[in-house]
């Protein structure tokens, strides 16, 4: 029987098991933290959490754009002044995805981000990362995988060096790449044959595409750079041709609803490709992408895709399987998640991950 109204709809979701492919750990911070940090560290930063609000989240009437959205990095850059801040925040992050019954967690970080306020040693933020998040990891019950982030607007070889640290930590805890970035003034094409190397390496690669550029940065993606997933991608639509090549290719998009509402990728919700990229046989999968900034839960993004977009719950749980499928993880992991979810969800079989 349906949920009769939309808090009982709201309480069914969230009780889903879920994966979550795509967030970013310095976009997942508690403004709680975020103040008492801003506070202790004497920041040069609003001491009032209404003000701070309006620094790193998308509230109110601020304008959805592009600029708007990046500007909240940049405050955000400020606080990881401390091997003990990266602990609080790894730790929350992961706590934040178990109480909304996040089963599996990607959890991409930008260790140049994390390094810049104190100028920490790349290589020691990238040990804190995998040693914090492994120890919140395990205290919560929560299977987590980290994915390194690189930018597109900075040099090539910081990118080089954060690839040769995730490399080396395979196995302990890395298991993908990401570039990441503003792809409209930065191209990826200067990291092309970095990221072919480091997929030949054995990282998982995945690529910020089709969100704020059209759909030939998809293509790029995918023939280019190698990507076996996209980050948003959700105008790859504009193209038929590339709608072909990524549906051959069996592309995972890492849909993320609200964030593209935020950043002015869609004017309106009601416009959001997701129903259209399911229909154009694209395999999908939602998530959250910066939880902190959007002020949201993954249950948040499955309440909109049922509520305001149409898709069923049946439909929900064939993406969080699709999600299962897609995770940078061994095809044994893979196996035992997927058993452990469609118990939860309470599927004998496997349906159609779009259907």
């Amino acid at each position: 029987m349906p949920p009769s109204s939309p808090f009982e709809l709201q309480q069914e979701l969230a009780s889903l098991p879920k994966v979550d492919l795509h967030r970013h750990l310095e976009g997942s911070l508690r403004l709680k933290t975020l103040l008492e940090v801003a506070r202790q560290e004497d920041l040069d930063l609003p001491q009032e959490e209404a003000e701070l609000r309006e620094r790193v989240q998308i509230a109110g009437e601020q304008p959805k754009t592009l600029p708007n959205f990046l500007s909240k990095f940049r405050t955000l850059r400020q606080i990881y002044r401390s091997p003990e801040i990266i602990r609080r925040v790894t730790r929350e992050a992961i706590e934040d995805a178990a109480e909304d019954e996040i089963r599996y967690l990607e959890l991409r970080f930008t260790p140049v981000a994390l390094s810049q306020a104190k100028d920490f040693p790349l290589a020691e933020v990238v040990d804190w990362v995998v040693e914090f998040a492994s120890e919140a990891a395990e205290q919560l019950g929560v299977r987590v995988s980290l994915i390194a982030s690189v930018n597109r607007h900075e040099p090539v070889r910081l990118a080089e060096q954060v690839v040769e640290l995730a490399v080396a930590r395979i196995g302990d805890g890395i298991a993908g790449l990401d570039l990441a970035g503003n792809e409209v003034e930065y191209p990826a094409e200067p990291f092309v044959s970095l990221f072919r190397s480091a997929r030949a390496a054995g990282l998982g690669i995945t690529v910020h595409a089709g969100e704020w550029a059209g759909a030939g940065s998809v293509l790029q993606a995918v023939n280019g750079m190698q990507a076996t997933r996209i980050g948003h991608g959700v105008r790859v639509v504009e193209d038929p041709q590339a709608v072909q090549v990524a549906r051959a290719a069996r592309t995972v998009f890492e849909v993320c609803l609200t964030s593209n509402l935020h950043s002015g990728v869609v004017s309106g919700m009601g416009n959001h490709p997701l129903p259209q990229m399911i229909d154009s046989g694209l395999q999908v999968t939602l998530n959250t992408d910066d939880p902190g900034i959007s002020n949201i839960r993954l249950s948040d993004e499955y309440y909109t895709a049922v509520a305001e977009l149409g898709l069923s719950i049946e439909s929900l749980k064939g993406l969080i399987l699709a999600a299962v499928q897609a995770a940078f993880i061994p095809d044994r992991g893979k196996h035992e998640l997927e058993r452990e979810l469609k118990q939860a969800l309470g599927l004998a079989s496997v349906p159609d991950a779009q259907g």
